[in-house]
């Protein structure tokens, strides 16, 4: 029998040699997965919502995907709030976080840099058709969603109402951007602002008509930015400069080839390609890819108003912001998405 031909005679020593052959296959196998199956790759994991502003995230991971740099692994989050939980615990190294809640992340402490400003404008204030909206007049009275009280959202719509005298006549209630078009067509809603592709989707089904593009009350909005621990700018600035590359040059890249990066961000976003690709070029050439620097005077506009709102008790924004990765961004040789990473001179 099988099980008992070690206990025979003179086969003791070929059983030795055989346990020995098999620890060396175990070891060998175990040295194959750990080291070649996953290259040795450093890798940084990337969070953020699914929005225009941070195509960067899933162009990232694909492009990252195979070879030998840095692996970035795209994160989807279904909130801003459990996103800054996680960097703050450093779950994530990166976020790709609204620009408000930024800085109230650094005004708790959290010793954070932006170090990169997602695509500019792409988002929409949209309607119910069926109200006729032309104005904020028109939604005197009316529901008006934004993504969290913490964006550039509900500061610019604040900002609007106050500016045509009409605050506290209209009601601005929070809600995920995925819930905004269900609740829109199901009359849950009068209203929303938010970051693309999610107006985009009852603009292309009827249900919706703009009110206002995010340019038209602000130019150079910022809906999204890049925040990342201090700790990781000293320990690997190389990888951080890596990432700050790529998404800049990836942003560069996606304008010129609408289809393909809307093809790789719904398979990401779980999106339909063509509400992707009517998002980012509706109206056409309305979003900014090339201003990704960021610009302290922007975060301080930010914390001034949201002391006037009420949101922060703090203008603060010092040390903030680190832009010398940024600056240090070329565009040339951006041939496909494997080209992102690429070094070049400006």
């Amino acid at each position: 029998m099988p099980f008992n031909f070690c206990k025979k005679e003179g086969s003791l020593v070929w059983c030795r040699a055989l346990a020995a052959i098999c620890w060396l296959l175990l070891i060998s196998g175990l040295h194959y997965w750990l080291n070649i199956r996953s290259d040795n790759r450093r890798e940084v994991l990337l969070g953020y919502m699914p929005v225009i502003s941070n195509i960067a995230a899933p162009l990232l991971d694909y492009a990252s995907r195979s070879g030998s740099g840095v692996r970035f692994k795209a994160l989807k989050f279904a909130s801003f709030a459990e996103m800054a939980e996680a960097l703050r615990n450093d779950q994530i190294e990166a976020a790709f976080i609204i620009a408000p809640l930024a800085i109230v992340l650094r005004q708790q402490d959290v010793d954070i840099k932006v170090v990169y400003i997602g695509n500019r404008h792409e988002s929409t204030m949209v309607a119910d058709k069926n109200l006729q909206v032309k104005s904020l007049d028109d939604l005197v009275g009316r529901t008006v969603a934004i993504p969290m009280r913490y964006s550039g959202h509900n500061i610019a719509l604040l900002e609007q109402l106050e500016a045509k005298g009409l605050a506290g006549r209209v009601k601005i209630v929070e809600m995920f951007p995925p819930d905004m078009a269900a609740a829109l067509a199901t009359g849950r809603l009068d209203a929303y602002f938010v970051g693309e592709p999610f107006a985009a989707t009852t603009l292309k089904t009827g249900d919706a008509s703009v009110v206002f593009y995010a340019e038209d009350v602000w130019e150079n909005f910022i809906c999204n930015l890049v925040i990342i621990k201090q700790t990781m700018i000293e320990n690997d600035p190389a990888v951080v400069e890596t990432l700050v590359r790529g998404a800049a040059r990836s942003g560069i890249w996606a304008n010129e080839h609408i289809g393909d990066a809307a093809a790789v961000a719904s398979k990401y976003w779980n999106q339909p390609v063509d509400v992707i690709k009517y998002a980012m070029d509706t109206p056409k050439s309305r979003i900014v890819f090339d201003r990704y620097i960021p610009r302290e005077e922007e975060l301080q506009k930010l914390a001034d108003l949201m002391v006037q709102y009420k949101l922060s008790e703090s203008k603060d924004v010092s040390g903030l912001i680190d832009d010398r990765f940024a600056k240090a961004v070329g565009f040339g040789n951006i041939t496909d998405i494997n080209s992102i990473f690429t070094k070049d001179s400006q």
